[in-house]
């Protein structure tokens, strides 16, 4: 055998693997956003990460054209993210819902949203508890029999067909403010008091024992979209309010993690 042949054979090997390590980018499975990662990248701290991601989400999606507000948004964007950190939903989640009590019940302000593919899914109404107010909600409770609604961050449980027909079972996960969800029978179903009609009659929605109520003609719909563990964040303006997973810096470095690399990358949620 020609010497040459056999020096060149293990060269020619070690150029091969080297090619296809250098080809192979991880990618994260959730998502592919809008952050380019490359050498100007690695002076960004993980809260200007956030708020860049969190930016160029909001514009893209256009969520001020459908009434949410970017701080609302922002504060479901961080407990979304540190959720998964958490493991809490599955690192291929992608839906985020967010209800505003701050808003009228008379608007719509229930949004669901796919992080994936930057869209809006569906923009609703939904009712609050009886015991949190009439048009406004403006008090909230974890306790039994409180009728009102529970703030915070939820993970969507199963589907179980009840006195309201087909509905969802939610899991609080903020300790001492939605955390009694499951024993409160605080779930996601449809009600006919949450229509327009309800709204001409009683110039507000109806309202719940505490539940999330959406209208019946969309509940399935609703249901399809965020079942098997997505996040549903219920806001208001509330100084009573806080919450283990409102953790910027946290939720920062999960990008941030996607950005070291040095290279066209585009970073996952």
């Amino acid at each position: 055998m020609d010497i040459r042949k056999i020096i060149l054979f293990p060269k020619l090997t070690l150029l091969v693997i080297a090619i296809i390590t250098l080809s192979w980018v991880p990618v994260n499975s959730v998502n592919e956003h809008h952050y380019k990662a490359n050498k100007e990248n690695s002076a960004l701290t993980p809260l200007k990460l956030l708020e860049s991601e969190t930016s160029a989400i909001y514009e893209n999606i256009k969520l001020a054209n459908v009434g949410l507000s970017f701080d609302v948004f922002e504060e479901a964007y961080i407990g979304f993210l540190n959720l998964k950190n958490l493991e809490k939903i599955s690192e291929d989640a992608s839906i985020l819902s967010i209800a505003d009590f701050d808003q009228s019940s008379k608007t719509k302000r229930l949004w669901i949203l796919d992080l994936k593919n930057d869209s809006l899914l569906l923009n609703t109404w939904v009712s609050h508890g009886r015991g949190s107010g009439n048009d406004m909600a403006t008090k909230f409770s974890n306790l039994n029999n409180s009728y009102q609604s529970s703030l915070g961050f939820y993970v969507t449980g199963e589907v179980y067909n009840g006195k309201h027909g087909r509905s969802l079972r939610l899991d609080g996960m903020d300790n001492g403010f939605n955390d009694n969800a499951r024993n409160r029978a605080i779930v996601l179903h449809g009600a006919p008091y949450v229509s327009s009609q309800a709204i001409k009659s009683l110039n507000r929605l109806g309202l719940s024992h505490g539940c999330p109520a959406v209208p019946v003609e969309l509940t399935d719909q609703i249901i399809d979209l965020i079942k098997e563990k997505t996040v549903l964040y219920i806001h208001a303006d509330s100084p009573a309010y806080h919450s283990v997973y409102l953790n910027s810096e946290e939720a920062g470095k999960r990008l941030l993690a996607y950005t070291s690399l040095d290279s066209t990358f585009q970073v996952g949620i």
